[in-house]
């Protein structure tokens, strides 16, 4: 075998959970097969370099050998080399900071003075970030 499509490749080698997903994403531009956008039915050979955009974090493999029988994660080392930089990876484990604003039960929607307080709160943190990366 010379060549696989792309979606079962990704299936196979377990960046997605099924060939669905993978099928949906190279539909949805988050796959580039060497620099190029795909179609679900591209052929990758061999020394072919895959980009794979999933969230924030840009994976990068390079194909040893066309696959189309999904295998354990310990043998996906055989069919595809990950070259993901360790930048991209530390994305994972960023803290996501978020905070919520906490309204009674049953209060209602927010009313226009309501909302100016929130916004003013918000570009607060805002502000409050810019400064802290200036320092």
């Amino acid at each position: 075998m010379d060549s696989t499509r792309i979606d079962k490749f990704l299936w196979a080698i377990r960046v997605y959970k099924t060939r669905t997903e993978a099928t949906d994403a190279c539909r949805g531009s988050k796959i580039t097969v060497n620099n190029m956008d795909i179609k679900p039915s591209r052929e990758v050979k061999p020394g072919d370099v895959i980009s794979v955009r999933k969230g924030s974090v840009h994976y990068i493999y390079k194909v040893l050998a066309p696959i189309e029988k999904r295998v354990g994660a310990k043998e996906v080392e055989k069919y595809a080399l990950n070259l993901t930089p360790q930048s991209e990876i530390d994305k994972l484990k960023a803290p996501v900071e978020t905070f919520f604003l906490k309204r009674d039960r049953g209060s209602g929607r927010p009313t226009k003075k309501d909302r100016r307080d929130m916004d003013r709160l918000y570009s607060s943190f805002d502000e409050a970030d810019e400064s802290s990366m200036t320092e």
